[in-house]
């Protein structure tokens, strides 16, 4: 430790007095108002500026057209964080401690999704639980509908859901109740008819945990997991597709929960909307297939194509966000989709194909742009429409 020589005091700073605001000509502060709007003005200006503003009227006016003015120059930033920001965030940490079990690249678009639904629902009350919602679907190439609300949404993505936690060996939701048919449909109505009041709030926790429950497990198994079988009753699905479409039809679910609560709510990230749209292309054949044998589609005077063979064929075109091309044939499933065969082409963009697909956009409002055989172009159009369902 030093020591100070005697006779000579520590140094020492006498306090200083406040100066206070600077004393300058009313012209020079109303000279300073534009810049003191903007937040631009040195602080010692700002302060005068503000002293000033206390005791002229005129001029505390004036400042506050200008700060009015300030604002409509600003754009508004959205309260709604990106819907690739999980992505980025997830991959950014992942690059520097890559996890222990990754979640395969199948059921990624059902993780994000189920994250994004429940990062909405997390702070509703009792009001947007019980907010009116319409589902929409086409059945019979007619627009259907059904009203239920925000809860009894949760519900049937619930219970749907269940069809691949049975598939996957977890426990089903329904419990004891019987559903009439193994279908999304006599499902969700076996739930909402066992309830005995309507569903609340309370059906978040066994939704988010069985998500949960999906993805961990779906993350353990091993690399041949994906092609396991998802019966839907009327049809089945490889797991991957069908993790797929859940991811899909949550993401729809979530779009008309958002707008029964005027809340705006964005597609999904362009890589996790390229696969689901991948998703609807592959099934498209099948389903055109299946219409023209119930007499729903054009019937065409085609030659036999051989499996593998090369066809009658539409380019879809989908734009924006997820987009690609893929060729659709026509005249059988087991035919290969040829641009030396192409009859037609439709243009479409990413997130208004999907609403079609869930029967959210009439099909003949659909598409950007249409080339072509109109008869193909109507059948691929209700095709897409037919799949969704309620």
């Amino acid at each position: 430790m030093s020591e100070h020589p005697v006779g000579h005091a520590e140094p020492y700073d006498a306090p200083r007095e406040d100066p206070g605001p600077l004393a300058l000509e009313h012209r020079v502060l109303k000279s300073l108002l534009g810049a003191w709007a903007l937040a631009a003005c040195a602080p010692a200006e700002a302060d005068a500026v503000e002293e000033h503003l206390g005791s002229c009227g005129p001029c505390a006016d004036e400042a506050l057209r200008l700060r009015a003015a300030v604002g409509l120059l600003q754009r508004p930033e959205s309260l709604d964080l990106d819907p690739g920001l999980r992505t980025r965030v997830l991959e950014s940490c992942l690059e520097r401690r890559p996890p222990r079990t990754p979640v395969p690249e199948w059921a990624a678009a059902y993780d994000a999704e189920t994250a994004r639904l429940d990062a909405l629902l997390q702070d509703f009350g009792d009001s947007e639980w019980h907010a009116p919602v319409r589902l929409r679907w086409y059945e019979s190439d007619e627009a259907s509908s059904r009203r239920t609300t925000v809860a009894g949404v949760i519900a049937h993505l619930l219970t749907v859901d269940g069809l691949v936690a049975v598939a996957l060996g977890l426990d089903d939701p329904l419990g004891d109740a019987t559903a009439v048919r193994p279908t999304p449909w006599d499902r969700t109505e076996a739930y909402w008819r066992a309830s005995r009041f309507p569903p609340t709030r309370s059906v978040r926790a066994p939704w988010r945990k069985q998500s949960h429950d999906l993805v961990r497990t779906v993350s353990f198994t091993d690399g041949g997991a994906g092609r396991r079988p998802v019966s839907y009753g009327d049809y089945e699905l490889p797991l991957h597709d069908a993790m797929l479409d859940r991811a899909f039809e949550c993401w729809v679910h979530a779009e008309d929960i958002a707008e029964a609560v005027d809340y705006p709510y964005d597609p999904p990230s362009g890589r996790h909307l390229h696969r689901i749209v991948d998703l609807a292309a592959r099934m498209l054949p099948a389903v055109l297939e299946h219409r023209r044998l119930h007499g729903l589609a054009s019937p065409v005077e085609r030659r036999l194509v051989a499996a593998g063979e090369p066809g009658r064929s539409l380019r879809l075109e989908i734009e924006g966000s997820g987009g690609g091309e893929w060729l659709i044939p026509l005249d059988s499933p087991a035919a290969k989709g040829s641009a030396e065969h192409e009859v037609a082409h439709i243009a479409l963009d990413g997130a208004e194909f999907c609403r079609l697909a869930a029967g959210h956009v009439p099909p003949r409002e659909a598409a950007a742009g249409q080339v072509g055989d109109r008869d193909a172009i109507r059948d691929v159009l209700m095709a897409a429409a037919s799949m969704s369902r309620m």
